[in-house]
């Protein structure tokens, strides 16, 4: 699964590696939890793309009561078109989540260890997500939310934990953003991503506690 992860990269940099189209007004961030707004970039058409501040955690637009968007966090990527949660926006509301890093744990002793994994050369990637509407019943109130793929871990996640989120190529995020594109080219991209390009290493226990932020939480440990 991935239920923490951190965005410290210049908002310049997020504009230009994902060619937004307005310029971003953010403040790193290196401890963000379920149920906060995030960043997602979407696309408007075939020339534009936003960025949004949306929920962490995918409220089904069916959904009865917003407390449900806590439990999906993560759509695993093997299963996403059985889940009716998560097979329209699948179809056609699909956006990326900027990243420089994200967090798994690992039971070591009695207690579990944070690591933090990242790319070996670079401090920004795109997380595939997929995003939903929610009309909250009896008000005109609406709350947009959204949900991180997850596949199978690789190597190096692996010997953390058996879960990594789908990460994108960024030659694939066009097509990925592409609302147009054959379920055939999407499923190619529902796999680890390459461990040779991969780190990981044992962080703070404070990234434990989400009212916990600030650049000490990425140091390593080791």
């Amino acid at each position: 699964m991935c239920g923490r992860f951190a965005l410290w990269t210049p908002p310049g940099t997020i504009t230009r590696y994902f060619k937004v189209s307005v310029a971003l007004d953010i403040q790193p961030r290196y401890n963000i939890a379920p149920g906060q707004n995030i960043l997602v970039i979407r696309q408007t058409n075939a020339t534009q793309r936003l960025p949004v501040l949306i929920r962490w955690g995918l409220i089904p637009s069916w959904a009865k009561e917003e407390s449900v968007g806590y439990k999906m966090i993560n759509a695993r990527a093997e299963s996403i078109m059985e889940k009716p949660a998560f097979k329209a926006a699948f179809k056609s509301r699909r956006c990326i989540i900027p990243a420089s890093g994200f967090y798994e744990w690992k039971k070591e002793g009695s207690s579990k260890q944070p690591y933090l994994i990242r790319l070996q050369d670079a401090d920004l990637f795109a997380l595939a997500g997929i995003w939903e509407s929610w009309k909250k019943p009896d008000s005109d109130a609406v709350i947009e939310s959204c949900a991180i793929l997850t596949t199978s871990a690789n190597r190096v996640v692996g010997r953390i934990h058996d879960r990594m989120p789908v990460i994108l190529r960024q030659e694939d995020v066009d097509l990925w953003l592409d609302a147009k594109a054959s379920s055939q080219h999407i499923d190619s991209f529902m796999r680890p991503f390459d461990d040779r390009n991969m780190a990981c290493h044992r962080v703070s226990k404070a990234v434990n506690h989400v009212n916990h932020d600030g650049p000490s939480l990425i140091q390593s440990e080791e």
